[in-house]
């Protein structure tokens, strides 16, 4: 028999598109504008699953739920006590792999200057060269400071690794890696962290224990040469503290691609801080990018269609974040 998939509408083009060709089971894909109360309750009247990133307790009854569907891994915006008790609440990765990249692209543009000696040479400029220099540097010897070792900070590392980078990772589980770490070590330990590393890379996730877990005093530990680079949750790093660190070169500088503002829509312009980041020279910036690829799209809807045959088959989905209550 046929399922519900309710979906938010102005997603339904291109995030999902690869879904019905791995589904081995019948689903309706219904798009749904989550904004309007009246067409948003008719949908999740009949929902066999959704496809969401937030829900609260301002959301309309699904009595037919079985699955809650993150279509990322970060689980802030969903209160489960809210979902209702007989549903699956399931995240989804795959991100590691296009992440992993973009911080590794990030470091060596740092390093090397690329963009800066492209620009030069266009207007004629040989700035950087090994006739008239200066020299720029390598990421072989720097060390690399992971903090949240989970997916993304071991696929990081791998790739770090290979640039003959010293890793040193903290983590709230303190897991043993030491085939890629040369040290790992428990959060309580995050200001030798900082203090260790040239570039330094959050990883971990949003929550109350790790909200602002950067503030001035550990932006200090970083010290003016080191890089902060934030991939993970804009909230991880006290907003104006960054800004003021950049300014005012207490470090060397951020890589930014999550934020503190988003968009609403395509023809928004709203600014992502309510600090002029954009000013700043050493601040590189890209608008919450670094995993969007076409590739993640197709793992991501390989991984949903997977989670939707279970449902359908009845057998237990993959990344369970909450279970049916009382099962």
């Amino acid at each position: 028999m046929e399922k519900n998939l309710v979906v938010k509408k102005n997603e339904d083009n291109g995030r999902y598109k690869y879904i019905p060709q791995y589904l081995q089971s019948q689903w309706k894909i219904i798009p749904v504008d989550f904004d309007d109360n009246f067409e948003l309750k008719k949908a999740l009247k009949i929902a066999d699953a959704v496809i969401s990133m937030t829900w609260s307790e301002s959301f309309p009854p699904a009595p037919r739920l079985k699955l809650l569907q993150l279509q990322g891994a970060g689980t802030n915006g969903v209160d489960l006590f809210s979902v209702p008790p007989d549903s699956y609440v399931c995240n989804v990765y795959e991100h590691e792999i296009s992440i992993s990249e973009y911080v590794l692209a990030a470091m060596l543009m740092w390093v090397t200057d690329i963009d800066k000696h492209d620009n030069a040479l266009r207007n004629g400029d040989w700035y950087g060269s090994y006739l008239f220099g200066p020299p720029h540097k390598e990421l072989y010897g720097q060390t690399l400071g992971i903090v949240g070792y989970g997916r993304i900070g071991r696929e990081v590392a791998v790739r770090a690794k290979a640039f003959g980078m010293k890793i040193i990772s903290c983590s709230r589980t303190a897991k043993k890696a030491k085939e890629i770490n040369d040290d790992i070590m428990p959060m309580t330990k995050l200001d030798s962290l900082l203090d260790e590393s040239d570039f330094v890379l959050l990883s971990t996730p949003l929550d109350k224990t790790t909200e602002k877990i950067i503030k001035l005093e550990q932006l200090r530990c970083i010290g003016q040469n080191g890089v902060i680079i934030n991939i993970a949750r804009g909230e991880l790093i006290d907003e104006e503290d960054l800004y003021q660190a950049c300014k005012e070169k207490i470090i060397g500088g951020a890589i930014i691609d999550t934020w503190y503002k988003y968009p609403l829509s395509r023809n928004d312009k709203q600014a992502p801080s309510d600090f002029n980041f954009r000013l700043l020279d050493n601040v590189m910036m890209t608008p919450h990018s670094s995993a969007w690829t076409e590739r993640l799209i197709e793992r991501r809807c390989e991984a949903i269609a997977h989670n939707l045959d279970s449902i359908s088959f009845n057998i237990i989905p993959k990344n369970v974040v909450r279970e049916p209550i009382g099962s």
